[in-house]
């Protein structure tokens, strides 16, 4: 299968694997059979081929493996002429048709998360690196080639070698390594047997060996909270702007991508995640999450110093915000509102740099300070503070289960229940 390689005629430049060649023939086979019309047949095939060429731009790396593939393949050797190519390039797709091509792709990319895709492109660029240099080949999937990749992780020699201070990948970073080479492979239309032992026994023996308890970010506590907004200016545009991310953040117990992904409205952007409503108890939320939509109620605080929505009416009147992204970059020295939406990243920038310059954890280390906070601490704050049954935490936070939950709450009165003195002890 490896060493087999199509060429398709109507899109130039690109050459796919061999299931391509497969399932482009079976396309064929079965639009003739349905008594399709060349034309709209074609339109399946592109579809397909399309969908094969995006994943090839966004790993570039298995440009590389498909030339090794050439040199061993079995293709038709004699030559075909430009003039050829072009005499068979059919007439382009009707207008509707191609506007259907690309909103499918918009729901593929619209099926993962885009912090997602670039973590398996740059976990698949990864690999295909470490197989050039020991002369591997990355496609088709070879459990023992991965089952020795995953060790170089675990050893620190994925990238140079042990001895020249390669770094060992945590187990978490290699789980989500294999889980992308079998994305990556799949979407290829090849399969990765993760089951097999050369796989995972190898993956068992890491997590056994190097498995450490999960590093949770620090909660930042309601009086914490107050000195990191005491230390933002309330007098630009960007102090008014970071106010109201904190708070919201805060009380609704959002994640960095929720708090970013707000709009002003509903259906007012392509890439929003939400929206809000500004009424007389308080902001209603709703966002797209991961366990679907769910609204999120922030009510309004005892003081307009810390009331998350005066702080969000505050920074939508002094911006000028109409419509689009809630949270927007500012630029021209903070004097100007641009239309960009913030980057998720900013929300764990705001948190390290207000929990810094507020003292937060003075105790430690600015290096030791630096690592304990990010985006997640907002929501682990409101877990770990707020004084109500779990179940409307729970909500709040768009968890499915109690227990997932559970692991937010830093300071939750855990010996409430004494199984010791129960037993009689």
């Amino acid at each position: 299968m490896a060493g087999q390689v199509a060429t398709n005629p109507y899109r130039r430049g690109y050459t796919g694997c061999a299931v391509c060649a497969i399932v482009s023939a079976v396309i064929r086979t079965t639009c003739r059979t349905l008594f399709m019309t060349d034309k709209i047949a074609l339109s399946f095939i592109l579809f397909f081929i399309e969908g094969m060429a995006q994943i090839s731009e966004q790993n570039p790396e298995i440009d590389a493996q498909d030339s090794s593939a050439r040199s061993h393949s079995t293709a038709v050797s004699r030559d075909v002429s430009a003039q050829e190519v072009a005499a068979r390039e059919p007439s382009p797709l009707p207008a509707h048709l191609q506007d259907l091509t690309d909103r499918a792709r918009t729901y593929v990319e619209a099926a993962s998360s885009a912090n997602t895709r670039r973590a398996y492109a740059s976990d698949w660029k990864h690999f295909t690196a470490w197989c050039r240099r020991q002369n591997l080949s990355a496609l088709p999937p070879d459990p023992e080639v991965v089952g020795l990749y995953i060790t170089a992780c675990a050893s620190g020699s994925a990238i140079g070698t042990a001895t020249r201070g390669g770094k060992p990948n945590s187990v978490s970073t290699i789980e989500r390594r294999l889980a992308a080479i079998g994305w990556n492979c799949t979407q290829r239309g090849m399969m990765l047997d993760r089951k097999d032992r050369a796989i995972a026994t190898v993956m068992a023996g890491i997590r056994n060996t190097h498995a450490a308890p999960p590093r949770q970010k620090e909660a930042l506590l309601p009086e914490d909270l107050i000195a990191m907004l005491e230390t933002l200016d309330r007098g630009t545009l960007r102090g008014l702007r970071d106010r109201a991310m904190l708070l919201i953040g805060f009380a609704g117990g959002l994640r960095r991508s929720e708090i970013t992904g707000l709009d002003l409205g509903r259906d007012q952007t392509e890439d929003g995640r939400g929206w809000i409503e500004v009424l007389d108890k308080g902001l209603l939320i709703t966002l797209r999450g991961k366990t679907g939509w769910r609204e999120v109620e922030v009510g309004r605080g005892s003081a307009d110093a810390t009331c998350p929505v005066t702080a969000a009416e505050t920074w939508i009147k002094f911006a000028k915000l109409a419509r689009g992204p809630l949270f927007r970059r500012v630029t021209a020295k903070g004097k100007i509102v641009g239309p960009d939406r913030l980057n998720d990243q900013e929300v764990a920038r705001l948190v390290k740099k207000a929990a810094l310059a507020a003292g937060v954890r003075g105790d430690l280390s600015e290096t030791e300070r630096e690592k304990l906070f990010g985006g997640h601490s907002l929501r682990a704050g409101l877990a770990s503070s707020a004084e109500v049954d779990e179940r409307y935490v729970q909500k709040q936070l768009g968890h499915a289960s109690a227990d997932m939950t559970r692991r937010y709450q830093r300071r939750r009165d855990r010996f409430r229940v004494n199984l010791t003195k129960a037993a009689g002890l």
